[in-house]
């Protein structure tokens, strides 16, 4: 692979420590270890490097005639604009229903007779547990150590159009998902690319990019959804518990690991749910904690860390190019983080209790506002207020680690119990993805194959390292906002029909809560 999709990669992972990146040496260095590093290796140079090019082709937005050309890549423009589409289709629908979209989470209009598998806040849950992540810890630091603070700013801006996203692809996952013969809810971009685009007369189209999507969705859920995030959870919890250092403890904990995952996913979308619907608010309330904890201790630095933040996002010392290169960086970092477009979120939300589309897809704005508006902002905050951007050295999460440290010493290991929960709430979230996509294509009967697929991959990513194999998924998981947002762009008439019918009635009063 060439060095700018290395670049590039580094940043979707969140420049992790190199000591994420080099586990079990040993293993590899010996026997079938040896074997899958060359493998490895050999899918890196024909595989995932002309994938990266095509999905990575840089838009050149600022030539200033040097090699410090302003570049984003497609995939990053592609989910912006459908981002901006939607907004402006929808007519701002992230803010005009964010208030309602609250009301509805906390279970005003939740109807025990309604359709599905799931509560509004228990769906909201499970998707929320799969982009809140490790990208929140360390993805920010990046974002600033790249752009400076201004990237925030943008960062948050992305987010707020990212709503919108959420919005249309959890309102078509309602509107066209279907009851399986095992009585699970079957949705999800495959389901309304295939179904919605053959009512608008694409059957064809729609089939290709239903399988496509699925396809990308099941080896992202294997490698960025999986074996990621057991590499790098095992690299942070093996630095405090040495008990887990060497190649048995990477086995032992990848065990463990798999065990607990196990628990979890082969309960289905309702055992996920109701431990999403604990752990995400948990994982949440640790960290953004510790981060009031250090605003308020530095309280008179939080207006001159937002005036860094607005004003060099918009630095006219820096010139036009300044500017654009601050606001591709952030726009890039959040798209990574928040998956708004991607798709995969109506894959949960379709599952949730309700016989009204739209109002799950308002539930869903609410993920990227949480993500990235909420989450990220305060890793951005400690990260300004504390200055552990400035001077270089650390990067991603040991930026993060070094700026809460030097207010709460002990914060490092908290943040391993983060990483834990963050990296085991990602898992189980990704595995449901994969094994809807898994029953779409080869169907209900064969979704057991794909759960202990799943649960042997967590054991191999704890163990070896296989870089390019992970990158690939990596290159998944943002390959499926093409599909998706291209269906969704051709179905958005029918959301915005289904919209202005349920909010005439919600404006009415004719759509009363039922508590």
């Amino acid at each position: 692979m060439g060095s700018r999709w290395k670049t590039i990669a580094a940043l979707w992972a969140g420049l992790w420590p190199s000591a994420a990146l080099a586990q079990n040496a040993e293993a590899q260095d010996a026997g079938i270890g040896g074997v899958l590093q060359s493998l490895d290796q050999w899918f890196g140079g024909n595989v995932v490097g002309p994938i990266a090019q095509v999905l990575f082709f840089d838009l050149i937005f600022w030539d200033n005639g040097t090699d410090g050309d302003l570049q984003l890549p497609f995939i990053v423009f592609w989910l912006i604009a459908g981002a901006t589409f939607f907004t402006l289709r929808f007519g701002f629908i992230n803010i005009r229903a964010f208030k309602h979209a609250w009301v509805v989470t906390t279970g005003h209009y939740d109807n025990p007779d309604d359709p599905g598998e799931v509560t509004h806040f228990q769906a909201l849950s499970s998707a929320l547990s799969a982009t809140v992540g490790l990208g929140n810890i360390a993805g920010v630091a990046v974002a600033v150590a790249v752009g400076g603070p201004g990237a925030i700013f943008w960062m948050i801006v992305a987010g707020f159009l990212g709503m919108s996203s959420k919005f249309t692809e959890c309102t078509l996952g309602q509107m066209y998902r279907e009851v399986g013969d095992d009585g699970h809810i079957l949705g999800g971009p495959m389901r309304y690319l295939d179904r919605g685009l053959e009512q608008l007369g694409l059957p064809r189209l729609g089939r290709f990019l239903a399988i496509l999507f699925a396809l990308m969705c099941i080896g992202g859920s294997f490698g960025g959804g999986n074996m990621f995030q057991a590499n790098q959870s095992y690299a942070q919890v093996a630095d405090v518990l040495p008990v887990f250092s060497g190649g048995w403890g990477a086995l032992g904990y990848g065990v463990i690991l798999a065990f607990l995952v196990g628990i979890v996913i082969i309960g289905g979308i309702r055992r996920i749910g109701q431990v999403a619907g604990f752990i995400v608010p948990v994982m949440c309330g640790i960290y953004l904690i510790a981060g009031l904890f250090i605003i308020v201790t530095n309280f008179d630095q939080v207006g001159p860390a937002f005036g860094k933040i607005i004003g060099e996002a918009f630095s006219p010392q820096a010139g036009f190019g300044g500017v654009l290169g601050v606001l591709v960086t952030g726009f890039r970092r959040a798209a990574f983080s928040n998956e708004a477009g991607v798709g995969s979120a109506s894959i949960a939300h379709s599952a949730a209790a309700t016989d009204e589309p739209v109002r799950e897809g308002i539930v869903a704005l609410l993920e990227p506002f949480i993500d990235t508006i909420v989450v990220c902002t305060m890793t951005g905050l400690v990260v300004v207020i504390t200055g552990a951007y400035e001077g270089g050295g650390e990067e991603g999460v040991l930026m993060t680690s070094k700026a809460f440290a030097t207010v709460l010493p002990w914060f490092p290991k908290v943040l391993s119990l983060a990483v834990f929960l963050f990296a085991f709430s990602t898992m189980i979230s990704w595995s449901y993805y994969g094994e809807r996509c898994w029953t779409f294509l080869f169907g209900a009967q064969f979704s057991m194959v794909y759960k202990v697929l799943f649960l042997g991959f967590v054991v191999f990513g704890s163990v070896l390292k296989l870089g390019n194999v992970i990158d690939f998924s990596d290159l998944m998981i943002l390959g499926m906002s093409f599909p998706n947002i291209l269906g969704a762009f051709l179905l958005s008439g029918k959301v915005r029909d289904a919209l202005k019918n349920y909010w005439s009635r919600y404006k009415s009063g004719e759509m009363q809560p039922t508590r």
